[in-house]
């Protein structure tokens, strides 16, 4: 970490929250307080702002099928290996195995394929993204869900409604399992989230700026 005003905040808002979370589930504490997702446009070099995340955070590696992702899956490897980061790959669990990542992360569609994935690599961290209602039981096998977008977001949740803080707070109770925040997260809306019972923050532009280089 370094003396950034926004750099602080956002990383202690996000250790706050897994703080927090894991006094109420013990297991919360081996998840990264902070997610960076990354995405080919609004994140070409994510393997930059990986160098600069403070240590016990995570990166989700999102390459949606490019020609480029293996080669950048590898180097984001050696980046968060030597930064001690959790990686996770975007849905490919061969891409997964090939690196070495600690796990992948699911879209929604492919929630079900968890039960089947724990199974076969009961060590790894995998998590889902959960946009639907809260009320309908989570699927087996996830180490946590993120929802989204909690305020208003940019790329694909561009176009949909924020869910708030009130309906954050309420989908968190109703799930069974912990809960990241994805969508909007700044170091300026983060602390809103103080008492959500999120166990961490997850964010694209909101880590690019706070954590890029220059």
């Amino acid at each position: 970490m370094t003396g950034d005003p926004d750099e602080n905040q956002l990383w202690q808002t996000a250790q706050a929250l897994n703080r927090a979370a894991a006094a109420v589930s013990p297991g919360v504490a081996s998840l990264p307080p902070l997610l960076f997702f990354t995405d080919p446009v609004r994140t070409p070099r994510p393997w930059e702002v990986a160098a600069r995340l403070p240590r016990g955070a995570g990166v989700v590696y999102r390459g949606f099928g490019r020609p480029e992702m293996a080669d950048e899956a590898r180097l984001l490897r050696r980046v968060t290996t030597a930064r001690s980061l959790r990686l996770l790959i975007g849905l490919d669990a061969d891409l997964a195995r090939a690196v070495g990542a600690d796990g992948v992360h699911l879209p929604e569609r492919d929630l079900g394929r968890a039960a089947a994935l724990r199974s076969r690599h009961p060590e790894w961290t995998i998590t889902g993204a959960l946009h639907g209602e809260a009320s309908r039981p989570a699927p087996e096998g996830l180490d946590a869900v993120i929802v989204s977008p909690v305020f208003q977001a940019g790329g694909s949740s561009a176009d949909r409604d924020p869910l708030g803080i009130a309906e954050v707070t309420r989908r968190v109770a109703c799930l069974p399992l912990p809960v990241y925040g994805l969508g909007g997260i700044t170091a300026e809306t983060a602390p809103a989230l103080a008492d959500t019972g999120l166990c961490g923050l997850a964010a694209v532009g909101g880590v690019v700026r706070v954590f890029s280089a220059g």
